[in-house]
């Protein structure tokens, strides 16, 4: 399939007959498109109109390359409200999609002094390091490092094994409730780990969300890092009180 449109350069005629194509459903949200090389034989022109037709639909917002896997057509974006309670799973599921997570790793760590601050212990301090991958509709969105002050939660490990998720894992350790004491929102270029698990282009910027959450005594409870995907997440700061 030859494309010739006087007056339209040929990346702009490829890239507004995917364009359609992506209107019409032929290619849903989350579906992926044939690979560079399939698409320059279908549209009869070389790798590199292709590839700059992609890129432009890449900055509409309507495709996605995620580095070693392929190129996808954009999902909705999901709103991530900040707020004094801010829970993942309630939040996606406020939005119609199925919450999961993936746990990467856990460990003990020593708190630096970033740490230390955060949770007001020692620098050195024993802490429990939990990072996960959040998923909405199994689509990677964050990827999060939970840190804990283990002297005040020993049994921590064995309360995350039994929960999976950091609520109830409270909830097991007598945290009945907690409460977000600050956010911290930067934006910043993804470096390899968070390219690899939140599937991400190389420039492809991550929210960069740091977090202190305090149980009902105003004890810092938790340290948090998360990373969000831009092109999946939007971040909505809840100014109301709840």
């Amino acid at each position: 399939m030859t494309m010739r449109r006087a007056g339209f350069p040929l990346w702009q005629q490829i890239a507004d007959t995917i364009a359609q194509e992506i209107r019409d459903r032929i290619y849903g949200p989350g579906d992926r498109l044939p690979t560079e090389l399939e698409l320059a034989e279908r549209f009869g022109v070389n790798r590199h109109t292709v590839r700059r037709a992609v890129a432009s639909l890449q900055d509409f917002g309507l495709l996605r390359i995620e580095q070693g896997r392929g190129t996808f057509v954009q999902e909705d974006i999901v709103d991530y409200p900040l707020s004094r309670r801010t829970r993942f799973s309630e939040i996606i599921r406020r939005q119609a999609k199925t919450p999961s997570g993936e746990l990467l790793r856990s460990a003990t760590i020593p708190a630096d002094a970033a740490i230390a601050e955060a949770l007001a212990i020692r620098v050195g301090a024993p802490v429990a390091l939990i990072e996960t991958v959040g998923k909405a509709d199994g689509q990677p969105i964050s990827l999060a490092a939970h840190h804990f002050p283990l002297e005040r939660f020993p049994d921590l490990f064995a309360a995350y094994e039994e929960a999976r998720k950091i609520t109830p894992m409270f909830e097991r350790l007598g945290v009945a409730d907690y409460v977000r004491k600050t956010t911290r929102v930067t934006a910043r270029m993804p470096d390899t780990h968070e390219m690899r698990h939140l599937h991400l282009a190389r420039m492809t910027p991550v929210l960069f969300v740091e977090a202190i959450n305090v149980d009902g005594e105003g004890r810092p409870i938790e340290y948090g890092v998360t990373r969000f995907s831009s092109s999946r997440v939007q971040i909505v700061v809840d100014t109301l009180p709840e």
